[in-house]
């Protein structure tokens, strides 16, 4: 439930400002750029972006509502190795959330468009857990088979955190907006239950994305505010293997974490490692770190 679209600045990432990172990208040897926003489809240099980083052999990926698909199909089907949309819940729900009638309808509209396009390109969905679709995952499964995807995914709703354009840490009565009441926590518990139990097989092939044990654990974040239940540390390692670029040039270990240089002032591998940063990454405790225990989007690259 990211603030980003409520920019009023305006600002957007151009491709001639990543030239001054092209050497620092080879020697660092990134091998996987994801564009986020906002909505990175509305971006006027997109084609061009794309560009840049294909020449250097690097996969992207594509986070999006889905709403431009169609519109943007072009520069999709030349420029993007794979995508991931966001579906709130089948079609009613998504519609309900989003605040936008037919939604649901344009995201199946531009997935034909791009299917048709580039049958192979895999095309896949996340789905937020907060109090409007809370009873609706066994729905949304159906929703992301009714669109053909090639998997889902779930992750709690940020509710803690002042990442993604907030300017402070929500309010308790902002908080409730999103977050579940004891009562809805137990019916998420019994549709994660019931999840688990109708579709093991889409689990067990990695159509659903996470585990039995992983689904279970979505709650947790809602079960810390109501219960007071210690919060506890995913396993991660992003701080050490990726890096999240903002649109000001800020550069974090990853998108809850203050910056630690900017990317306008240095060279992408300067960035990441001025003193903030050496210091940072050299301090830092994932399982006892305040932030890290309250993250609902953690990243574990192999390495």
């Amino acid at each position: 439930m990211c603030d980003i679209w409520q920019r009023k600045d305006g600002r957007e990432s151009h491709a001639t400002d990543l030239e001054r990172h092209r050497e620092s990208i080879r020697r660092l040897s990134v091998q996987h750029v994801v564009l986020s926003g906002g909505e990175p489809l509305l971006n006027r240099e997109l084609d061009a972006i794309c560009t840049f980083f294909r020449d250097l052999g690097i996969r992207i990926t594509l986070l999006t509502t889905g709403l431009l698909l169609q519109k943007k199909a072009s520069i999709v089907e030349a420029g993007i190795d794979d995508i991931i949309i966001s579906i709130d819940g089948p079609p009613d729900v998504h519609d309900r959330i989003r605040r936008v009638s037919g939604a649901f309808q344009a995201i199946q509209k531009g997935v034909l468009e791009i299917r048709e396009r580039r049958p192979e390109i895999p095309i896949s969905c996340r789905t937020t857990v907060q109090k409007l679709n809370h009873t609706q995952l066994r729905a949304a499964v159906s929703a992301a088979r009714s669109l053909e995807l090639n998997s889902i995914s779930f992750l709690a709703a940020d509710i803690s955190s002042a990442a993604f354009n907030r300017e402070e840490r929500w309010t308790a009565e902002r908080q409730d907006e999103i977050s579940l009441s004891p009562a809805e926590l137990i019916e998420l518990d019994e549709e994660i239950e019931l999840l688990i139990q109708m579709h093991q097989e889409d689990i067990d092939k990695g159509f659903i994305k996470e585990g039995n044990a992983k689904l279970r654990k979505i709650g947790a974040r809602f079960r810390e505010r109501i219960e007071g239940t210690p919060p506890m540390s995913p396993i991660c390692n992003a701080p050490w293997v990726s890096a999240v670029i903002d649109v000001d040039g800020s550069v974090r270990p990853c998108f809850f974490h203050p910056p630690i240089g900017n990317a306008h002032q240095l060279t992408l591998e300067e960035a990441i490692n001025t003193e903030v940063g050496l210091s940072f990454r050299s301090r830092l405790k994932i399982a006892s770190n305040p932030t890290c225990q309250q993250c609902v989007c953690s990243l574990n690259y192999p390495r």
